[in-house]
């Protein structure tokens, strides 16, 4: 493979823009990724992610996972800014926490609907992998919290790395998303 055409990979695999020169690259960057990419789903599986209600859970608990995400960041910077509201802070955090434990554990459900198994499924073993991290952040954030450990301000920014491995890990899985309509749309 010459190097020309392994940076046209490369570029194809990040590169998630369909709009071809208007976005600043050659058009047959998007000709690569599409015809590389296997489908996110098999038929049985978008059947299958179709018909059951956790797909619908998860529709609702991921946007309202968002809300709670948004509230509690801009109490989490208000605090390290002002040092104000340090218990409503706190509690915004462990509400997430349990926000995402239950999106987990549901969204682990539905990958057992969906694909047979209830976490590392080939079409999401990335975006699985990532959230065991923001699982851990999370996690270590209420462990400090529910033992006072450390200072506030250590645990707030426990809640930030959290929060940063949270916001990589949604966009993983909007990516996701957009890709199982680009299948759709092409099927």
């Amino acid at each position: 493979m010459s190097s020309s055409a392994l940076l046209d990979r490369v570029i194809a695999t990040v590169d998630a823009s369909p709009h071809g020169v208007a976005s600043g690259r050659c058009t047959r960057h998007h000709a690569v990724r599409e015809s590389a990419r296997k489908p996110l789903y098999t038929p049985e599986e978008r059947v299958r992610r179709d018909n059951t209600k956790w797909t619908l859970v998860q529709g609702l608990l991921a946007p309202f996972q968002f809300l709670v995400f948004l509230v509690s960041l801009s109490l989490v910077i208000i605090y390290m800014g002002t040092g104000e509201y340090l218990l409503a802070t706190e509690i915004s955090i462990v509400v997430k926490t349990l926000v995402l434990y239950t999106i987990m554990v549901t969204g682990a459900i539905w990958e057992k609907k969906v694909f047979g198994r209830y976490l590392f499924a080939p079409a999401f073993y990335w975006e699985d992998v990532f959230s065991m991290l923001v699982i851990g952040l999370h996690t270590a954030y209420l462990w400090a919290f529910l033992t006072d450990a450390g200072t506030p301000e250590f645990r707030m920014w426990v809640a930030l790395a959290a929060y940063a491995a949270y916001v990589v890990n949604a966009t993983q899985f909007i990516l996701k998303l957009r890709a199982a309509r680009l299948d759709t749309r092409a099927a």
